[in-house]
């Protein structure tokens, strides 16, 4: 894609955000509209396929810090009818052209002029001053991808291994990347004779910008892939098969190298980072490495002791319950949580919580109301009363 593209391109518009957008609203943005327009969500709708790569476009600039302001200074550059791609300067008779900011070096290969290529030059793959061939065809990196899965409690617990299906772009398994129709090989091209560049002179300056016949490739191809229409990255889908660790917890992303958007030019491809999601478990939460659990108990099995049948993961734990112990006590299993990444584990917490009856009848509520009478002397707040008495004085 050329400088002048990127300058076309409304990244904030395409998510739906301000440009004032906070790095967080701009994933929560991309996510939403992700979900909405993904291809196996929307079968053979070729619209909704073109936005969503133009969203994925749009969040991959805006997502990182550096080309994200790379972006906005070009857009305060070239916004409010300043510069205009190919055109004059703010509708005047001026012929400055966009060209004149590229790059830039001196006739006879002195220090360059600098101008937009050193602003932009990670944005745009250029280098700034001394552009070269070596500097517009070097190897890039392809980006990173984001996406989701959803699992289990149990799974985020004791580990699990899920298929994760993607629509994502790939090296074109046609053409292998090259873009040429099989059979076929690229040309160099002749007007910047596969460098990429093309300058020019205007006085005692010489201004270089992409080529526009090659689009700063440097090759042209006169029969493009039908596959991927000569741009060597195609929308493939494709099945990963993703380890989720023992005791992943929820947001956790796992980090895939390699496995992300491929790069240009020979580049490494980028990463996949698979963001998870763990549903809550209808028994048992968690607590960092210890699980939770709470327990109903009777009022006589606290005020006597008993000894209670708890659950866990993966059987049963007998828990001893003191006389007296207080609702809402919480009991402490060694070794009972979940496993740490150095093979020790966490504990389970049985939180006791009282069962009170809705109703009771017969020699129940005789002997409730005995128990009553008798211990009608003991009042369970006269250390309450007490502190706040000596708070009035």
């Amino acid at each position: 894609m050329s400088a002048r593209d990127w300058i076309d391109k409304d990244f904030y518009g395409d998510l739906g955000v301000s440009s004032d957008a906070s790095a967080d609203e701009i994933k929560k943005a991309y996510r939403k509209l992700a979900r909405e327009l993904h291809p196996d969500a929307n079968p053979g709708d070729a619209k909704a396929e073109a936005r969503f790569k133009s969203v994925s476009q749009a969040y991959g600039v805006l997502s990182d810090a550096e080309k994200r302001k790379q972006y906005d200074e070009a857009r305060r550059l070239f916004g409010s009818g300043g510069f205009r791609p190919g055109g004059g300067f703010g509708g005047g008779t001026s012929s400055f052209d966009l060209g004149d900011l590229f790059g830039g070096a001196q006739a006879g290969g002195g220090a360059g002029a600098g101008g937009l290529g050193d602003l932009l030059g990670g944005l745009f793959g250029g280098r700034g001053r001394g552009a070269s061939a070596a500097s517009a065809n070097r190897p890039k990196r392809g980006d990173d991808v984001e996406t989701d899965v959803r699992i289990d409690f149990v799974e985020a617990v004791k580990g699990a291994t899920v298929p994760l299906r993607l629509s994502s772009p790939s090296t074109c398994g046609t053409c292998h990347g090259s873009g040429a129709k099989p059979g076929t090989t690229p040309r160099t091209c002749p007007t910047c004779k596969g460098a990429g560049l093309v300058s020019r002179s205007q006085g005692a300056f010489a201004f270089s910008e992409p080529c526009r016949d090659c689009r700063g490739t440097g090759k042209i191809i006169d029969d493009p892939c039908p596959e991927c229409g000569g741009e060597g990255v195609s929308t493939k889908v494709r099945t990963l098969t993703v380890r989720i660790p023992a005791g992943v917890d929820d947001g956790q992303r796992i980090r895939l190298a390699g496995q992300g958007e491929p790069g240009r030019n020979a580049g490494p491809n980028g990463d996949l980072f698979v963001r998870v999601h763990v549903a809550p478990h209808a028994v048992f939460g968690r607590s960092g490495d210890d699980l939770t659990v709470t327990v109903p108990v009777t009022f006589p099995e606290l005020a006597l002791g008993t000894t209670l049948t708890v659950p866990t993961l993966d059987s049963k734990v007998n828990v001893k319950v003191h006389p007296g112990t207080a609702s809402g006590r919480i009991l402490r299993v060694r070794g009972k949580g979940i496993e740490r990444r150095d093979g020790r584990k966490g504990d389970l917490l049985v939180t006791l919580q009282v069962a009170v009856p809705s109703r009771l009848e017969g020699k129940a509520e005789e002997a409730l109301r005995a128990y009553a009478e008798a211990t009608a002397d003991h009042d369970p707040r006269a250390e309450l009363d007490e502190l706040l008495g000596k708070g009035d004085t």
